[in-house]
């Protein structure tokens, strides 16, 4: 059993305040009257254990979380083969280019791509 706790009857969404994608997720499943958790990725800090778990559900390696195109990406960092480890690391110390939003519910687990995504969990 992992560290991040889930539930049939309620979606737990790992997102950053600032993206788009997921306000626009956010707003369309409170209109769809979802029951949803919200966890800002930007206000709580994640775990080492939930960044891996989250990677594990997505069937993704942790290098996989991490949004090369992110602009605080490129200008923080460049491309480079780090361990697991070392993007744990830069998530937890720039969750802004973790890729998100991240839906889950019971043992269902999706990136989301389409604000329109979050009825298909």
């Amino acid at each position: 059993m992992g560290e991040i706790a889930t539930s049939d009857r309620q979606i737990t969404l790992f997102y950053s305040s600032k993206s788009l994608r997921a306000k626009q997720t956010l707003a369309y499943a409170k209109a769809k009257g979802l029951p949803i958790q919200e966890i800002d990725i930007l206000k709580t800090k994640l775990t080492g254990t939930q960044i891996v778990e989250l990677a594990d559900r997505l069937n993704m390696v942790v290098a996989d979380l991490v949004n090369q195109e992110h602009p605080a990406y490129i200008s923080n960092f460049e491309r480079h083969n780090f361990s697991t480890n070392d993007w744990i690391k830069m998530i937890q110390h720039n969750p802004e280019i973790m890729k998100q939003p991240i839906a889950l519910r019971g043992d269902i687990t999706i990136l989301v791509a389409t604000p329109t995504d979050i009825i298909k969990i």
